[in-house]
């Protein structure tokens, strides 16, 4: 290798090293695009490869953010080609299934769900010193406005995306689509007005203060004891629940109450730990493997079974859970990529808390 050569091997490196600092944002903009954390990071990684094919002639730092988000924008608009649009279970129908007792049905496709990200695979890693600036990050994934955002068609879902949560001006946005400005602005009007038909804000975050931490152990400590009652008490009198990969959803404490006695009561005895996911409160639930049970007959393992994310709406100014949705896809690994572990042993206390 000649001295020439080695040094053009070293700049590439060095643009390689430049375009992976880029990933976990890309990851975030790809999720908010498709809906799915495995999507997106596929999608990530294509628009990465396709960049690194050309590492050797883009070594102007200032032009790679543009670029990679031009190559991952494609990307996703071919994903989204001739697919339905992934949701939550309260998108998919006007109410509330009933009869709550013998409504689950049959489970629907992996591709037919919006799927909860770890705060850690989407949300940025430098910690900002405003905090009104992490709360509009957080806000900006929120599970129900990722799933608003699905029913944008892929450039007004863009654009909003650009424009609003990472604040590109309109002439970077138009260059990107390869549009002009008034188009970029009348896409973003026909978003805005969308997803204000929506009201996706009705649960917007809030920041996360001693009120809500001390609700969320309320509802560990309920919920772990399997106290009906209690657990039901800490709901908002809208409060809806719902199941993925299942259609049902329920909504009020009563019909929620109604389902947890009922099919629901295979949950009594869990374990969860606590998480983040889309910027929101979350639980991993572990149901008891009653096939390990020691020379007590009590289980001495908790297996994993759901992802819960709960979205907090005030009553008087007191703050209750206002939805939960219980991702039961346990099996696709989403407790691993959330960094969780895949049993848990009696070594985990009640409380939501691995013991020390």
């Amino acid at each position: 290798m000649t001295a020439l050569e080695g040094g053009l091997d070293t700049a590439v490196e060095g643009v390689e090293l430049q375009l992976e600092s880029f990933r976990r944002e890309l990851t975030g903009y790809c999720y908010r695009m498709l809906g799915s954390l495995a999507d997106a990071e596929d999608a990530v990684q294509d628009a990465m490869v396709r960049a690194w094919r050309h590492a050797d002639s883009l070594r102007d730092a200032s032009a790679q953010r543009g670029w990679l988000y031009r190559i991952a924008t494609r990307v996703c608009f071919d994903h989204l080609e001739g697919r339905k649009r992934r949701a939550l279970p309260v998108d998919m129908s006007p109410a509330p299934s009933a009869p709550v007792v013998a409504s689950l049905g049959a489970p629907l496709e992996a591709a037919a769900w919006v799927e909860p990200a770890p705060d850690s695979r989407v949300l940025g890693t430098a910690p900002a010193a405003d905090p009104a600036v992490v709360a509009e990050e957080r806000e900006s994934v929120r599970l129900a406005l990722v799933a608003a955002l699905q029913l944008l068609p892929p450039r007004q879902r863009a654009v909003l995306v650009l424009r609003e949560v990472l604040h590109w001006h309109a002439d970077e946005v138009a260059a990107l689509l390869e549009t002009s400005v008034p188009s970029v602005n009348s896409l973003l009007q026909r978003a805005r007005a969308t997803i204000a038909a929506r009201d996706a804000q009705r649960a917007a975050l809030e920041p996360l203060d001693d009120q809500h931490a001390a609700l969320l152990a309320k509802y560990v400590d309920a919920f772990e004891r399997y106290d009906v009652t209690a657990l039901v008490g800490l709901l908002h009198a809208e409060a809806t629940m719902s199941m993925p990969p299942y259609a049902l959803w329920l909504q009020g404490p009563e019909s929620v109450a109604a389902w947890l006695v009922g099919p629901g009561a295979g949950c009594r005895g869990s374990r969860v730990l606590r998480t983040r996911l889309n910027g929101q409160l979350a639980l991993a639930q572990y149901r008891p493997d009653h096939t390990s049970a020691g020379p007590d007959g009590r289980p001495v393992r908790w297996l994993p079974w759901a992802l819960i994310v709960l979205a907090v709406r005030h009553d008087d100014d007191e703050p209750r859970i206002g939805d939960l949705v219980f991702f039961l896809d346990a099996d696709r690994g989403l407790f691993e990529r959330s960094g969780l572990p895949t049993e848990v042993g009696a070594g985990v206390s009640r409380g939501g808390e691995p013991a020390r």
